[in-house]
């Protein structure tokens, strides 16, 4: 006859249950946990490539202009409303960030602001001020950073104008940049 596997008789059940009525379960102790967990992935080369693409997002090769420490910075995206950008020279928008620069070498300057102006998101308006600073101790180079700032902005895709702020909020010092939303 074949080997059928049938199940105990029901007798077999009730006794198995009465009998392990009171068993609690042992604590597991000092076991190792065989499934460890691995750790998250993380792409060191995507955040160095995406690092260095924020750096060569501003050119360094300009025609260098010769700005003062008092020269006005403005400029004007095509396609810009006048009445926007006369609103903007105003500070009449809320300025909702701001990034100060001065007192970083350009290197620094430039990565600082290049993540900014990728990173910020005004909730309320689309204005924010960055302060590049005067150049008063720049001796005879005239004002670096502002003259690379004056450059950079002109490159981003997102810069749809800027203008140096009023003498309350940084004077030429520091400049208001209308950003796309």
């Amino acid at each position: 006859m074949q080997n059928e596997h049938r199940p105990p008789p029901a007798d077999d059940f009730v006794l198995f249950r009465e009998s392990m009525q009171d068993v609690a379960p042992l604590q597991p102790l000092n076991q190792a946990e065989l499934a460890l967990k691995k750790p998250p992935a993380i792409p060191l080369k995507t955040i160095e490539d995406e690092q260095q693409v924020l750096l060569d997002m501003f050119s360094d090769e300009y025609d260098p202009t010769e700005l003062q420490p008092g020269d006005m910075l403005s400029y004007l995206r095509p396609g810009v409303q006048h009445r926007v950008f006369n609103k903007l020279k105003r500070g009449e928008y809320r300025v909702a960030a701001e990034l100060d620069l001065h007192g970083l070498n350009i290197r620094q300057a430039r990565a600082y602001l290049a993540e900014f102006l990728v990173t910020v998101y005004p909730l309320h308006g689309e204005c924010v001020r960055i302060i590049h600073g005067k150049g008063n101790r720049s001796n005879h180079r005239g004002p670096v950073l502002k003259t690379k700032v004056n450059h950079w902005l002109r490159q981003h895709d997102r810069v749809q104008a800027f203008h140096s702020a009023r003498p309350v909020d940084g004077g030429t010092g520091a400049v208001y940049v209308l950003l796309k939303r």
